[in-house]
Order: C-alpha cells, then structure tokens, then sequence
C-alpha cells in the first residue's frame, strides 16, 4: 500500500520509519515548515502517487487538509485534533466524496484499549457515589494543543456512563467544582510522549487508571493499522469504530 505522511515533524517521521515493517511505502512527506520534505502544499499533485494520507499536523491547518485530501480523491486517516467542532460538516463532505476517513484522538492501540477499561470502569462506578471522579493529562512542552483530545475523548466516556457527573471542565478552576462537573486537567513540560490517568476518589481510598505512552511507537503503528483498514473502505469512522469491527 502506499500512503502520503502530511506533516513531517517526530509523528510523521516514525511513521516513516515503520512504514517498511508494515508493508507499507511512503511515496509523499508534505510539510511547509521541513526541508526533508519533497512537498510543501496539500493537493492533487502532491497526492497523485498515495492511495491514503496520514495526517499528523497542528489544528489550525487540520480542516485546509481534510478538504485538501478529499478533493484529491484519497482515503484519509486524521491524526490532527482540534476540528471535531466541525464534524458534521467533514462527515457531509466524506459521504459526497465516497471516501473513507478514520480520526482519532490517539490511535495508539494500547489507548483504545484504555478507553474501553475506563468505559467499563465508570459503568461500575456509577453505582458508588462516594467516590468522584477526576482526569489529568501531561504532555511534552512542544504540544500545542490542550487539553489534549484523548483527555476530552476520556471526559466524554465518563460523562457518558457516569449519572452524576455532566460537564466536562478542561481549563483552570482557581474555585470549587461546580456539581456535576468532571475536571480533568493538562500539564505540559520535557519530553513526556502521553501520560493519561482517571481517578475515583473517595473518603476511604482511591482507584486510579493510568495509560503512560513510553514512545510515539504506539500511535505510529495504531496510524499504519487505520491506513490499512481504511483503504478502500466508504465511510467516516472513529477509532474506536474501527477497533469494534477489528475485534468482531
């Protein structure tokens, strides 16, 4: 299979490196801001020899991509957060394009995994009120975004199974938390690839969940995976769609 890298920064170039592993030729890396790139600009050209993009690149260009990708024709796996405000609207755009596109938050596997323990986790929780619940993520200093999506992605699991909690609070609170609300927190600093952890916390005790990335290793080989499903495919999935339909 072949695939263009869109964004050539320390994702992009670990994808490249275990792209040959994969069974899988790199044929375009487009990045405005590296020389190692052979491309600086998203379009028909650049994308003429891929049969899917990979897309690991700051927020403010995500959207600039997504189009630019459908508009060439090519199946598209979005490793880019900060754009989901605009889901809908990219759903309508995939359906009228007949490709398919798979995003993620994180598509290391281990954290898809690690979505579905904290799921399970809060289904059983949700019957204890003594214990509340909190999240904290840290990230490395160059990270733009926060919090990051798997944080959101993990407040929304929460949310979704825990009756008592409904709002998702992401930014400073120099006050109490109100009722119903579910505070999970961003820090950022060194070289930390992904640190995401839940806690449940009560009088008595503590029970916390924690997924620590060692390398980006993991979401460059969830990335190659998702390539490959998704060639071909008609459709706009979730990672956690995927995993559904990988699992059977």
């Amino acid at each position: 299979m072949k695939i263009a890298l869109i964004g050539y920064g320390k994702m992009g170039r670990m994808i490249d490196e275990m792209s040959e592993r994969a069974g899988v030729q790199v044929v375009a890396r487009i990045d405005p801001n590296t020389p190692d790139a052979e491309y600086q600009e998203v379009n028909a050209h650049s994308l003429r020899e891929a049969e899917v993009a990979i897309c690991f690149t700051n927020p403010d260009s995500a959207l600039k991509n997504i189009e630019a990708v459908l508009a060439a024709g090519k199946d598209l796996v979005m490793g880019t957060t900060g754009w989901t405000e605009h889901k809908d609207r990219v759903a309508e755009m995939v359906k009228d394009a007949n490709l398919g596109m798979v995003y993620s938050s994180n598509f290391s596997i281990g954290v898809n995994l690690f979505f579905h323990i904290v799921a399970e986790a809060a289904k059983v929780m949700n019957h204890f009120d003594m214990y509340d619940v909190m999240g904290l993520e840290a990230h490395h200093r160059q990270k733009h975004d926060s919090p990051s999506g798997t944080a959101v992605t993990l407040g929304e699991l929460l949310l979704e199974h825990l009756d008592r909690k409904s709002i998702l609070a992401t930014q400073r609170l120099d006050r109490q938390p109100e009722h119903g609300e579910l505070h999970f927190a961003s820090i950022r600093g060194g070289h930390v690839p992904g640190t995401h952890s839940v806690w449940f916390d009560s009088e008595f005790d503590q029970i916390e969940l924690t997924h620590r990335a060692r390398t980006r290793g993991g979401f460059a080989s969830g990335a190659l995976v998702a390539a490959q499903w998704i060639k071909g495919k008609k459709g706009f999935f979730t990672e956690r769609e995927m995993m559904a339909r990988l699992l059977g």
